[in-house]
């Protein structure tokens, strides 16, 4: 399974805000403009906490199982994979979501003397915010999930194989 870039993530930030911002311009030529739904930062913000919960759960049974407790309970390998897959994807979902709404944010930015450009503007904001929290929670869930590297037991080069 192949790390999650951060060029990638930034790369779609970019160009879904770019095209949104556009779109934006373009829509509001015709007088109106497609509202944020003020639910867009609260499922946003949803999935980053669970990503995050996901996360710190594995990160403590994985400690458990490493330090040998008696009562630890093991992390089955396919259920992991699924997480980082989940992750993954919400990231770059986020990364797309966060884009566009910053997008369509910036363009608000241009006419906050009206108060219902001034709210969606603010929704915008709080959207784009809680897409970074979902990045970084996945960012997070993966490294935990991330396998020892095979230099890290001591063959790596540049040393002897213990005979």
């Amino acid at each position: 399974m192949k790390e999650l870039r951060i060029r990638v993530l930034a790369g779609v930030f970019v160009v879904a805000g770019i095209l949104s911002w556009a779109g934006a311009r373009l829509w509001n030529s015709f007088g109106t403009l497609p509202s944020v739904p003020v639910a867009a930062p609260v499922v946003l913000a949803l999935i980053a906490v669970v990503l995050a919960a996901t996360a710190l759960s594995l990160r403590a049974r994985l400690k458990a199982q490493r330090e040998r407790q008696h009562d630890a309970k093991g992390v089955d390998p396919l259920m992991a994979a699924r997480a980082v897959v989940f992750g993954q994807a919400s990231a770059l979902v986020a990364a797309l979501v966060a884009g566009m709404y910053g997008g369509t944010g910036v363009f608000l930015l241009e006419s906050l003397d009206i108060p219902a450009r001034r709210d969606q503007a603010i929704y915008a904001g709080f959207s784009v915010l809680a897409g970074i929290g979902v990045i970084a929670a996945a960012i997070f869930l993966e490294r935990v999930c991330k396998l020892p590297e095979d230099d890290d037991n001591g063959n790596g080069p540049g040393t002897a194989p213990a005979a």
